[in-house]
This record gives structure tokens, sequence and C-alpha cells, in this order.
């Protein structure tokens, strides 16, 4: 039996790059897995029609993460199509980089939307459906510890609210048997940030290990978080950023 068989997990912003590998990689482990998308619904189908040739049920659902309601209907849907929820992966994020003093407020409203009050509301909507043995996983940044650069500032803002709200998610559900847990990934290869990229080789020259992350490596940790192996694992951040944070 795969370790993850008879699991439903929802992956949110899982149409593209991280989001659709770690979908992928929980089907392969046995999920049935749901993903949310915002403009790109062919590519919502495309991760459903990949989690459905790894012979697990699939869902693409549109869903907004600058509207809370949205957010709640999208956890909804995937618990009453699938009839439980055991996994929440916490994906979708923006990325905004400007100098403080160019920041508008609406853009400060849009990343906090998004990077923190989408996860904030998909957590406890998550939670109500979920029994011993579920898991919430979002994914961070490492520049949330460690801020290399000018203009990064709303946006290591943003992951850093993350932490807080993870250590608060473990404490409140761990008496269930719940568990919450942050991966803080760094240079990523992904359409937000390729390794080919203007600002790729600045990025290679701050880790131990000097190239980018692929986004199978981030998947491979969010496995194992989903699954039993990790039940003692709770209010944790894990880094994986080549070392750049060394």
């Amino acid at each position: 039996m795969s370790r993850l068989e008879n699991k439903v997990a929802l992956v949110t912003g899982g149409s593209r790059g991280m989001g659709a590998a770690i979908a992928r990689r929980l089907a392969k482990d046995g999920a049935n897995v749901a993903v949310t998308y915002v403009r790109a619904a062919d590519k919502g189908r495309g991760t459903v029609a990949e989690i459905e040739r790894a012979g697990r049920r699939g869902l693409a659902i549109a869903a907004d993460n600058t509207d809370p309601k949205a957010v709640q209907a999208a956890v909804e849907q995937t618990a009453a199509t699938f009839g439980r929820l055991d996994i929440l992966v916490n994906n979708a994020g923006i990325f905004v980089a400007k100098p403080i003093d160019a920041l508008t407020l609406e853009e400060y409203d849009e990343t906090l939307a998004v990077n923190v009050k989408s996860v904030f509301v998909a957590s406890q909507a998550a939670a109500r459906h979920m029994r011993e043995g579920g898991r919430i996983i979002t994914i961070g940044s490492n520049l949330a510890a460690r801020v290399p650069g000018a203009g990064l500032s709303l946006y290591s803002l943003s992951k850093a609210a993350l932490v807080g709200l993870t250590k608060g998610l473990a404490r409140d559900l761990g008496p269930r048997g719940i568990t919450a847990n942050i991966v803080q990934p760094g240079s990523t290869d992904t359409d937000m940030n390729p390794a080919n990229g203007d600002h790729a080789d600045a990025q290679r020259s701050l880790m131990a290990i000097p190239r980018f992350a692929e986004p199978g490596d981030i998947a491979s940790i969010v496995a194992w978080l989903a699954s039993e192996e990790s039940r003692f694992a709770t209010g944790a951040a894990f880094t994986l950023d080549g070392g750049a944070n060394v």
C-alpha cells in the first residue's frame, strides 16, 4: 500500500510550478488531490490529468486567493467531492520586490491577502474537516529568516508571519493529532524565479550548493510531512535553500 493511500489532499496554487510538482508527488504516493488555480484553467486541468495518470482522482477548482469566500469554498468542495480532507498544502503565493518607499498600500494588501490571510482561512476551514493524522503544510520562504538584499521587506514580512501562524496552529491542533509545519524553500527553478533568470547568478553566489532546487526537491519533503512518518514533527520550519542561510 502506498503511504498516502486513501488520503485526500488540497494544494492551493497547484496548477503549475512548485504546486503542480507537490500535487503530482502526493498522487504518486497514493493520495487523491484537488488543486486550485486563479486563471490558468488549462494548467489546472493538465495537473489533474497527471494525477489521474497516476491512478488517483483529481479535481481542479477555480479560486482567487484574495477572496476568503473562494478559499473557504475550495476547502468545502474538496471535502464534499472526496468525502474527507486529510492534507492541506498552502502553496499559493505572490512575490512583489520593491524598496519600502516604492511599495503601495494596494500591493501590501494584496500580498498579505494571498500570502497570509488565505493561509489562515484555508487552514481554519480545513481543520474543521480533519481527523487525527491530519496535516497542514505551508510553503513559506527562506527569506522569512534572512534578507540578503534590498526590496524584499514586504515579501519577507508576509513569509515571516507564516512561521508564527504555523506554530500557533501546531499548538491549537496538536491535541487532536493534527500537525502543522512550514517548508521554507530558497531559490527554486519555477516561472516565478527561473534558474536562467537575470538575478539567478546572484542567488547562486549565496548558496553552499550553488544551484537552484527543482520543484520536485520541495515536493519530496512535503510528501514526507504529509505521511505518517512525520507524525512527531509539528510547529517546525524546514528550510531547503542549498545552504543560503548557513
